[in-house]
């Protein structure tokens, strides 16, 4: 990863992590601690998919722009898959509240997808290469 990428992924990161922390002491004061696990599990979730999805992202990146998008939309879409099956397939779970499970993984893509943006809008990168060639306009 690159030192951009780092930045991004510390950006999400640090904002799930505070609301992840909420909905756990949210999940404990209204489940007990089947609801407390249930919200460490959703962090987990949340944390490894779209860590997961930003490195392949950011390695798509350096292959090429349309590798990029690529990978951003394949990694999108498997995410929101996988996450759909497992909010399906934990409905009845007994082990841990499937509702804390559920909310805190909202509320941690949530928090995730603005960190991640804000990262992004934060990075300052040059649209336009600065000693670019243009065809046609003789050279330098």
């Amino acid at each position: 990863m690159q030192a951009n990428d780092v930045r991004v992924l510390k950006g999400a990161a640090l904002p799930t992590l505070a609301v992840g922390l909420v909905a756990v002491v949210v999940a404990v004061i209204l489940a007990g601690v089947q609801g407390a696990i249930g919200a460490f599990i959703g962090i987990a979730l949340v944390a490894v998919f779209f860590t997961v999805g930003l490195v392949a992202v950011s390695w798509a990146g350096r292959i090429s722009p349309q590798m990029m998008m690529l990978a951003a939309i394949a990694s999108y879409a498997v995410k929101v898959l996988v996450i759909m099956a497992l909010l399906k397939a934990f409905e009845g779970a007994t082990a841990f509240n499937p509702r804390a499970f559920a909310l805190t993984v909202v509320a941690c893509t949530v928090a995730w997808t603005v960190g991640e943006m804000r990262g992004f809008m934060k990075l300052r990168l040059l649209y336009v290469e600065p000693e670019a060639r243009v065809p046609g306009q003789g050279n330098p």
